[in-house]
């Protein structure tokens, strides 16, 4: 099979067979096919678009190309992703939440990218954690306390990594269709049984348009589905950031300050509607209704928040920051942003705020870049809420006077006041 001939198939708009699709990905990830042509074909590929078939071939073919895990062995094993946003720290409160109710959940994890944080970075936060684990050590945490959190491999997908280098500099990112296969072949290779997906739209999220993420969300449940995953996916807002807290060690303490039942608000909404997903695909709850109650009951006797401390006591943390958020680290400077007005915030750049925490370091803006565990910055007013002059709208955490002068400056551009403003919806939709 040549690939000249996938590729001028694709091109004049024929539809690609799982052989075909088989060929290109091992050829490419074997090094027989040269990036010049797997560039070719990702371009018919986005102009020409892939139909749900040809998009779980992909998946499929993507999610075999390196290491699986098989957790058949565990029983019902779940996982959950996020497209990425500020101050989503939802698998912190979610995966907790819904192993206390007696779920085993499995989730391998990224570090954090441009605007958006990272799950693994928020967990090495914490004094000790290992989220190096290899795939002997991540099965055999699962069986033994119900939960494990690892960073992802080398070995996990290749093709993906491969093709999403490509696809970052040929113009073909943005495609629904590529943008699921490359989340979903890592969601199948990850091994868990049941999938939940948070996709999130706004300003601050990769899709900002309603639409846009309700066609995601759809293409992917549909390609868990079609690869004999039970999946589900809720769409959510991404206009502002989801937590009050943005930064590492700042977010792992809002999560457990959630968890403890100390703080309410919209990063515990969404969480609780990812976790009652994954209870309801489980058939651990028969209802949206009961799941909640499960959830909420986790959280008011205790058994959330002991989940957590012992998924950081199982990957050599100190759990006590479970118990004492102050052994997190620390910065040394503080800042306030305060309102230049009377009025109600009424829009945020999300996204500016993002990039905000990178420039106090807090994230990276390329992959090398050197985390700072203890940087951010608390955001004390939402989308809506009524502000007078000098009242403090964010406060900021830095440990670098320079950083901290860029991310002011910065972050004053973020916030819009008007003499009126609505609240925005937080959850738009569920697809299953």
């Amino acid at each position: 099979m040549r690939m000249y001939d996938i590729i001028s198939h694709k091109r004049d708009g024929g539809k690609l067979t799982a052989a075909q699709i088989e060929c290109f990905i091992e050829g490419y990830v074997s090094g027989r096919i040269p990036d010049y042509q797997a560039s070719a074909l990702l371009m018919a590929m986005y102009i020409r678009g892939l139909d749900n078939e040809e998009t779980a071939f992909l998946t499929r073919a993507m999610a075999e190309s390196g290491e699986t895990a098989n957790l058949d062995a565990l029983g019902t094993v779940a996982d959950k992703h996020s497209t990425g946003g500020v101050a989503d720290t939802t698998t912190l409160i979610a995966i907790p939440l819904a192993c206390a109710c007696g779920l085993k959940v499995a989730k391998m994890s990224g570090r954090g990218l441009g605007h958006t944080g990272g799950t693994v970075d928020k967990l090495e936060a914490i004094p000790g954690m290992k989220t190096a684990l290899d795939m002997d050590e991540f099965f055999a945490q699962i069986e033994r306390i119900g939960v494990a959190v690892m960073a992802q491999t080398l070995h996990l997908c290749p093709a993906d990594r491969l093709l999403y280098s490509l696809r970052d500099v040929t113009a073909t990112v943005d495609s629904i269709p590529l943008i699921a296969s490359s989340i979903m072949s890592k969601k199948l290779a990850s091994g868990a049984h049941i999938i939940v997906l948070d996709v999130k739209t706004g300003n601050g999220a990769f899709m900002t348009q309603q639409d846009e993420a309700f066609k995601l969300a759809q293409a992917m449940v549909e390609t868990g589905r079609s690869a004999g995953r039970k999946t589900a996916a809720i769409i959510s807002d991404m206009s502002q950031p989801l937590g009050l807290a943005v930064g590492n060690a700042l977010e792992v303490g809002e999560a457990i300050d959630v968890l403890s039942g100390r703080v309410k608000g919209d990063l515990l909404t969404v969480s609780l509607a990812l976790a009652s997903q994954m209870l309801i695909l489980a058939e651990i709850a028969k209802d949206e209704v009961h799941a909640q109650q499960m959830l909420l009951f986790a959280i008011e006797s205790g058994q959330a928040l002991a989940k957590l401390a012992a998924l950081i006591d199982a990957q050599g943390g100190d759990s006590l920051v479970t118990k004492d958020t102050s052994l997190l680290p620390k910065a040394r400077i503080f800042e306030k942003v305060k309102a230049q007005k009377d009025g109600y915030l009424s829009a945020v750049n999300c996204r500016g705020l993002g990039e905000a925490a990178g420039l106090l370091g807090a994230g990276r803006i390329r992959k090398d870049d050197i985390v700072d565990p203890a940087v951010g910055f608390i955001v004390k007013k939402r989308i809506g809420d009524p502000v007078m002059t000098g009242e403090t709208l964010i406060e900021l955490h830095a440990n670098d006077e320079l950083r901290l002068k860029q991310a002011v400056h910065h972050i004053e551009k973020c916030l819009t006041i008007e003499q009126k403003a609505e609240k925005p919806t937080l959850i738009y939709n569920t697809v299953c």
